[in-house]
């Protein structure tokens, strides 16, 4: 007796295989554009953009100098001193001086120098304004921001009594201690990039 072959496959049990083949192709070419875009990817392409933190010396709100923040504990210690009591003499004056920006993380730095390329339109306006984290003396606590404008003023009348002078003619607000107490300050420079 002799066996007989089986009966032909059906079309669909035959194109069954196929669709597999081809599904599982798509699937091995997603991954693998997937994984070699993670590979190849530049470094922090993947990561969430930076978002300014206090950790890093960011102020939502201006603070006085008796705030436990990074950006007021890491301030120059000569520099904070001399703060303290050009405020507390401003205090008196019925003038209340408010930080609006301290020490600052290289990485705050250079977020707001990027802000300022995308505000302004070039990096040369940009660092007008804001220096880079290489050149900021808020980076290594030297530098303050004050305000509010009657602050500024009265600290760019006052300020050299304790040392302080304003920085810059564009930035009304931003001091550091550029004389001795009772000194004379040098003329402002024109903007952070001069």
């Amino acid at each position: 007796m002799s066996t007989l072959p089986a009966p032909s496959d059906s079309p669909s049990a035959r194109t069954r295989p196929l669709v597999f083949v081809i599904v599982g192709a798509v699937i091995a070419v997603l991954l693998a554009t997937l994984t070699m875009g993670a590979v190849f990817a530049p470094v922090g392409a993947l990561a969430a953009p930076y978002q300014p933190t206090s950790a890093d010396g960011y102020l939502r709100e201006p603070v006085t100098l008796d705030d436990s923040s990074p950006a007021i504990r890491r301030l120059d210690p000569e520099l904070r001193a001399a703060l303290g009591k050009a405020a507390d003499a401003a205090a008196t004056a019925g003038v209340a001086i408010r930080i609006t920006s301290g020490w600052r993380a290289p990485r705050l730095q250079q977020w707001l120098l990027d802000q300022a390329v995308k505000s302004y339109g070039s990096e040369q306006t940009a660092l007008e304004w804001v220096a880079t984290p290489d050149r900021s003396h808020h980076v290594s606590g030297a530098a303050v921001d004050v305000g509010p404008v009657g602050a500024q003023a009265w600290l760019s009348r006052c300020g050299a009594q304790w040392g302080l002078c304003q920085v810059y003619g564009n930035e009304a607000w931003h001091f550091e201690l550029l004389t001795t107490p009772g000194g004379t300050c040098p003329p402002p420079r024109a903007n952070a990039a001069d």
